[in-house]
């Protein structure tokens, strides 16, 4: 990693941004947004191919959100990268805005897909990073799903297809954050061994604390070839990471603001800013 403090200065702002968006709305994905700023610090901020000023340009990297409740985080983030405006974050999910609950690539600038029924955006990375194979052009994709997404069979079926295709320039990344809508994974349904299946399923396997920069960064950095497994990093996270107030919570996958909570994340948005890293 060339900078880490630049990097980790980037996650920062993402956090603050993404507070502000969703307490300034009311409501929205607090802990899913939370969990993936330090993926999306790297990929955006260290790792990925990309020229905000060209954001269709024909050799830039892709990312697929395919969590696209954490819509907001990345929206965050391509704003900071300069995208668009960061004025334009309080615009979300409002009449007429570009920033969408969840994201759509035919109104914000710089989204690659269009996510949010959970267990496609993995079947739209794959089918990119098969084209991109198939043209032989050295475009990466990266692709975020959350740990609860994998009760969708449509996940495993394109994990296969993209072991059987050998989709080497292909990175998933899993937010294990152990939470979903309706509770903890193992209340819902247990992941029992997630690196034991991916390996079974025939991925190179990592499993990386979820706001280790350095280590996200040194895991995804170097380009894969053909005779390497295609890679999926478990991000071992927390629901609302990075938030004292939001990790503590019961669940905070999706909150509804009271005068009370919206006070604490107040303070946690106060607490960051404050924050020198």
């Amino acid at each position: 990693m060339k900078d880490v403090q630049k990097v980790r200065d980037l996650a920062r702002h993402i956090r603050i941004e993404t507070l502000k968006m969703l307490t300034g709305l009311g409501f929205g994905h607090y802990g899913g947004s939370m969990s993936v700023v330090e993926t999306l610090a790297v990929l955006y901020g260290d790792v990925m191919r990309i020229d905000p000023e060209k954001p269709d340009w024909q050799d830039r990297d892709y990312f697929v959100l395919s969590k696209g409740h954490a819509g907001p985080a990345l929206y965050a983030t391509l704003a900071l990268k300069g995208y668009f405006p960061v004025s334009e974050l309080h615009t979300l999910n409002q009449n007429g805005t570009r920033l969408p609950s969840h994201p759509d690539r035919l109104r914000t600038t710089g989204v690659d897909a269009t996510t949010g029924s959970l267990g496609q955006g993995v079947s739209i990375a794959a089918g990119m990073a098969l084209s991109h194979k198939l043209a032989g052009r050295s475009n990466r994709v990266f692709c975020i799903l959350g740990d609860g997404e994998l009760n969708e069979g449509q996940c495993w079926e394109a994990f296969q297809f993209i072991a059987h295709h050998n989709l080497h320039n292909l990175t998933l990344f899993i937010d294990y954050n152990k939470q979903q809508l309706d509770g903890t994974l193992d209340e819902v349904i247990k992941p029992f061994d997630l690196a034991g299946k991916f390996s079974a399923f025939g991925f190179d396997v990592q499993t990386i604390k979820g706001d280790d920069i350095a280590a996200i960064s040194e895991a995804v950095t170097p380009v894969r070839h053909a005779e390497q497994r295609p890679l999926v990093v478990i991000l071992d996270s927390i629901k609302g990471q990075g938030v004292k107030y939001l990790e503590q919570l019961a669940n905070s996958h999706h909150l509804r603001l009271t005068p009370d909570v919206k006070l604490e994340i107040e303070n946690a948005i106060a607490e960051l800013e404050a924050t020198h890293v």
